[in-house]
């Protein structure tokens, strides 16, 4: 009974290393508009520091604080791909709100997404990945002081 026992777990074993994975990276462009309005951003983004994506038009910069790049990821699992990217998305908005924070920044311009460094820059779109699992948002900016107007 041992030896058939040890005969299966090897045979299911090898075919389990044999089998391609079968990993979802579903690459998705999603309205960052939808995103930032949400109940939780309201909660979590304070809204003392100003975001401009891709080339949106900003008050003149008065100075420049530096670049950061962030990588957020979140669970997946029994969400839609909408709502795991969208909370993705507003956990790397905290993270760049933080990261002004911290330089004296008022406001993060020039914000791209950089998912395993590939740029993608739009006014109105983030990029993300989604599985079955994980969902990630991955975005890069400037930190600057700007004027009010």
């Amino acid at each position: 009974m041992k030896r058939i026992v040890a005969v299966v777990l090897f045979l299911a074993t090898s075919l389990a290393a044999i089998m391609p994975a079968q990993a979802r990276d579903t690459k998705l462009l999603l309205p960052i508009e939808a995103g930032m309005e949400s109940k939780s951003a309201g909660e979590k983004l304070d809204g003392s520091v100003k975001f401009y994506f891709g080339t949106q038009k900003h008050p003149k910069i008065l100075a420049k604080l530096g670049s950061d790049s962030t990588s957020k990821k979140t669970n997946a699992f029994n969400k839609t791909d909408e709502v795991a990217c969208n909370w993705a998305f507003l956990s790397a908005m905290v993270a760049l709100e933080k990261r002004a924070h911290a330089l004296g920044a008022n406001a993060v311009v020039n914000i791209v997404s950089n998912y395993s460094n590939h740029q993608f820059s739009s006014n109105t779109e983030f990029e993300c990945h989604a599985g079955g699992i994980m969902a990630g948002v991955a975005l890069k900016g400037d930190f600057v002081k700007i004027g009010n107007k």
